[in-house]
């Protein structure tokens, strides 16, 4: 057994209290109370003590254990059998006798429903209810958002004051939970007296005479849930989710039940409500709070989807859930009984910096900021996370483009007591109505910005960028050089990345290998081959760019990272393919490690950065171009396995295929490749074959069929998998493979990660037979 660190580095000295594995408690876990003020305004704060020393604790107050560390959290989601969600709706404040008898009074009889059902119950009724939550069905519903948050912002956008939360937030998303479970929009101010009520008495400790009020009104809650339901019976036909659970009903009467269905009435209001209601006002305080990132966002709408993912991050809505331990486990080094109860406490796993870098900054072009916990994860996850998501895009769309000029007014902020949800009552704002933007120019209420559903926006997380320079290279190449418009240092990068640049539209992104200085922190640069029997990109660079304008990159990226380890390199460049051998040979001179370059080209004319890769590098850089009558020999050169030798190559098919067959019997790792193109070509079904994908983290089997893309599959059944090209060219969308043999189609993996077969990208790559195993 474990025993707590007592030391002065975890406040000193022990009070008289024990866990229930015998263990003493520290001071800091005795006194730890989530209904006080201080962890109601800043959890992650308040739990800072916990992540850095004690990142599993016994709580006397509570009793339960806490746990506060990301991949601790996220491994208690994983396994949903050992971690049951059982106490997940259970009052975490027992009430009085009197409170009782009025609920009873009422029949109150909330049943188990998808966030707090065990195995093997909850995934039948999640099969049998998902299809309205997938992002196909919610496109229907961005029309109804974006016509209620035009509606809202028009009553106020001339007052120059408003609570966004009163006359925006609130009601909004509760009219939007109402359109999505198909009922009438009726008596909100009711329901939203209800809805709150059922937090504080779920999740809240009411003074005992308050219990009997709050009582009252989750009773009445209870009966309107009821009488909805009742009336939607009558004609179960058209649109929402409740309807639509009712239809089910008739198919499925063992697991979509009377009592069932009850339940998730009352209960659907207050998820597709309440929590989205806090999350826009949270995601509002905190950008309004980072006037950089407001302006930003401001400015480039296509950060939005990132944004939302940052602010969930960084300050969600769903601060902790709650676990029951079903047989003896480990967690974080501490030995947890069964039987025990676990408050797990997400916003403070999102703060982890063991997963997140910096992760008290906002930072809206955090690249895995998608990967929070706010949603939960595995079989358990919100599946009205992606409605959420449009939701809270759409606000910000009309917010940012509306009254990019609006800031906070000093105020304090409030937030309901309670362990799990939490958002601030009121978020008050002002603005001079005179610089609303759309008095000079009506026409901009007319465009709306994509709405990115159904996957996280990681590498989708676009910058502007200045073109800083333009340099002739050859009568086909232009050398670009990038800087941020305001003069901030650019991330840093490695040998190997590209970025991918918007050309003229975010549907038309290429991607360019970086060729610049790694250790050039104030720019980018890349080089652009003018290509005529091209897809458009290379042509666009070169006819319309000029210095001064702005481009959209995303990016740096690398899945041709530079081994710095290596003895001695060899790198070998076709054509354009150049450009990322350039950087990496600039590493090695750096590193004093051996190398040499090997560049063919048509003519040496048409071969960028010749002479200047020369001066660098003198003797080690051999130039093949075929007007002089010069040939590189692969067999020649690579046919023989060199020690401690990697070798590094980049450019057309056809050299890179011959490469790889000169160079069959060196090991797996020692070759590696960046490819132009993809090789796959459209999907053709009379030539594929359906496989089932087992999601063990989910707890669900998919079909993919003949004619569909394992991610294509993964979207439809509402898994978040990030994307990019589509191609198997840029690793993106890569899913971890628990088991099954994999049809690899990427130009990604090296041979070794092929033949282990441990990863795939969803895209393109398939099973070879009948089933994959993946960690979704």
């Amino acid at each position: 057994m474990h025993t707590p660190d007592s030391s002065a580095g975890r406040s000193g000295c022990l009070i008289d209290h024990t866990s229930p594995a015998g263990c003493p408690v520290t001071e800091r876990a005795a006194a730890f109370d989530p209904f006080e003020d201080e962890y109601q305004q800043d959890p992650p704060e308040y739990l800072r003590w916990s992540r850095e020393q004690e990142p599993v604790f016994f709580s006397p107050k509570l009793g339960y254990w806490v746990v506060t560390r990301y991949d601790d959290i996220k491994a208690i989601f994983r396994d949903n059998i050992t971690f049951s969600p059982s106490i997940a709706l259970e009052k975490i404040t027992p009430t009085g006798e009197e409170a009782n008898a009025v609920l009873s009074s009422y029949n109150y009889a909330m049943n188990r429903t998808l966030v707090n059902e065990d195995e093997p119950a909850h995934m039948a009724r999640r099969r049998v209810l998902m299809e309205p939550f997938t992002p196909e069905a919610l496109k229907h519903h961005e029309p109804i958002v974006r016509q209620l948050a035009r509606e809202y912002v028009d009553r106020f956008i001339d007052d120059g004051q408003a609570d966004l939360v009163d006359q925006m937030l609130w009601e909004v998303p509760l009219t939007v939970a109402l359109h999505f479970l198909g009922v009438p929009e009726e008596d909100m101010d009711l329901l939203r007296k209800y809805s709150i009520a059922h937090t504080v008495n779920t999740w809240g400790r009411p003074k005992p005479e308050e219990q009997v009020a709050v009582a009252h009104a989750v009773g009445n809650f209870w009966q309107l849930a009821g009488k909805i339901l009742e009336k939607m019976r009558i004609d179960p036909s058209g649109p929402g989710w409740m309807k639509y659970g009712i239809r089910k009903q008739a198919d499925y009467p063992d697991v979509v039940t009377d009592s069932y269905l009850h339940s998730m009435m009352m209960a659907g209001i207050v998820a597709a409500h309440e929590t989205t209601a806090n999350a826009a006002a949270n995601a509002l305080k905190i950008l309004l709070q980072h006037p950089t990132a407001w302006r930003e966002i401001c400015e480039d709408p296509s950060l939005l989807p990132n944004a939302v993912e940052e602010s969930l991050r960084h300050n969600g809505s769903v601060a902790a859930w709650r676990r029951l331990v079903t047989k003896g486990v480990r967690i974080g080094g501490i030995d947890i009984a069964a039987g025990s109860k676990l408050l797990i406490v997400m916003s403070s796993a999102n703060h982890d910096e063991r997963h997140f870098e910096d992760p008290d900054l906002v930072d809206i072009r955090r690249d895995n900021s998608s990967e929070h916990l706010t949603f939960g994860y595995g079989a358990h996850q919100c599946m009205g996370k992606n409605l959420a998501r449009m939701e809270l895009q759409i606000f910000l769309e009309e917010l940012t483009k509306r009254l990019p000029h609006m800031r906070l007014c000093e105020q304090k902020f409030t937030y309901v007591p309670n362990t799990s949800f939490r958002g601030p009552e009121h978020v008050r704002v002002e603005w001079d109505p005179a610089l609303n933007p759309e008095r000079a120019n009506p026409r901009l209420l007319d465009t709306n910005s994509p709405v990115r559903i159904g996957e996280p926006s990681r590498h989708a997380i676009s910058r502007s960028v200045v073109v800083a320079g333009m340099t002739q290279l050859t009568d086909d190449i232009v050398r670009l050089r990038l800087t941020s418009p305001d003069g901030r240092a650019l991330p840093r990068w490695m040998p190997g990345a590209h970025i991918d640049v918007e050309c003229g539209s975010p549907e038309m992104s290429r991607q360019y290998s970086l060729c610049g200085d790694p250790d050039d922190t104030q720019g980018l640069e890349i080089a652009v081959l003018r290509e005529s029997d091209s897809r458009g990109g290379s042509i666009w660079i070169h006819d319309n760019l000029k210095v001064g304008d702005r481009l959209k990159i995303r990016g740096p990226r690398n899945h041709f990272r530079f081994d710095e380890s290596v003895k001695r390199a060899i790198f070998v460049a076709g054509g354009i393919g150049i450009t990322p051998i350039i950087a990496m040979a600039l590493r090695a001179k750096r590193l004093g490690i051996d190398y040499e370059i090997h560049y063919s080209g048509r003519a040496r004319k048409t071969m960028a950065c010749v002479d200047e890769l020369w001066a660098i590098h003198g003797g080690r850089m051999h130039v093949y171009a075929k007007d002089e009558g010069r040939r590189c020999d692969l067999t020649a050169l690579l046919s023989t396995p060199m020690a401690d030798t990697a070798i590094f190559a980049c450019g057309p098919t056809r050299m890179l295929e011959s490469l790889e067959s000169c160079c069959a019997d060196w090991p797996d790792d020692a070759v590696r490749f960046e490819h132009f193109y993809s090789t796959i070509g459209t999907l053709d079904p009379a030539k594929e074959h359906a496989f089932e994908a087992e999601l063990k983290d989910s707890g669900i089997v998919i079909t993919v069929a003949a004619d569909q893309t394992l991610l294509a599959a993964l979207r439809a059944a509402n898994i978040d998998v990030q994307s990019d090209c589509l191609e198997g060219l840029c690793g993106s969308c890569e899913v971890r493979v628990l088991s099954g043999q994999v049809d690899h189609r990427d130009v990604v993996l090296t041979r070794a990660e092929r033949d282990e077969s441990s990863k795939m990208m969803s895209c393109c790559s398939r099973a070879v037979g009948g089933k994959l195993v993946l960690e979704l």
